[in-house]
């Protein structure tokens, strides 16, 4: 990986302006589960970190109980360019479990429309069947294309990759 390109609030203003992922967790066997989802982020004054909503029952929630090393990849794709890969934003971690009664995370899924549709309106039967994921990720977090001009990224595929460190301040 090359040096340090961009800092760590270019990246999360890139994450914060997405709503979709992809989380790995580990099956017992410790074979890979992968799911897309959708994500909330942590809001500004406090630690960096992702919410998912998913159900209490879900494999994921299950291997998360037994391993909460997680893998979390946020493609940024190219609207206008479609031939060119998706830049990623990957960032490994720790997932928790935590209960769909939080108020600050509920906060934080009302302020995009379609997190507001998981979250807005939750009878008391989905509130017995949801769970909030929330995914701690480790200081360094690993990008490949994100602000990279094609131009360059042409010249050779490993000329997009390189990391940014979450400040203290943050974790």
């Amino acid at each position: 990986m090359k040096s340090q390109k961009f800092n760590f609030f270019f990246i999360e203003n890139e994450v914060r302006n997405k709503t979709f992922g992809i989380l790995t967790t580990t099956n017992l066997d410790g074979t890979p589960h992968t799911s897309g989802v959708l994500y909330g982020v942590s809001t500004h004054e406090s630690d960096f970190a992702l919410y998912i909503v998913t159900g209490r029952d879900y494999k994921k929630t299950k291997n998360i109980s037994e391993n909460s090393a997680v893998s979390f990849i946020i493609p940024l794709p190219h609207h206008i360019l479609r031939f060119v890969p998706s830049a990623t934003v990957t960032i490994t971690g720790t997932a928790e479990i935590l209960p769909i009664e939080n108020k600050e995370l509920l906060d934080i899924f009302s302020k995009k429309r379609i997190l507001r549709l998981i979250t807005g309106h939750l009878t008391a039967e989905e509130k017995k069947e949801l769970i909030f994921l929330k995914i701690k990720p480790d200081p360094k977090i690993l990008c490949y294309g994100v602000g990279i001009n094609i131009i360059k990224l042409r010249s050779g595929h490993t000329e997009g990759g390189y990391s940014v460190r979450i400040p203290k301040e943050r974790r």
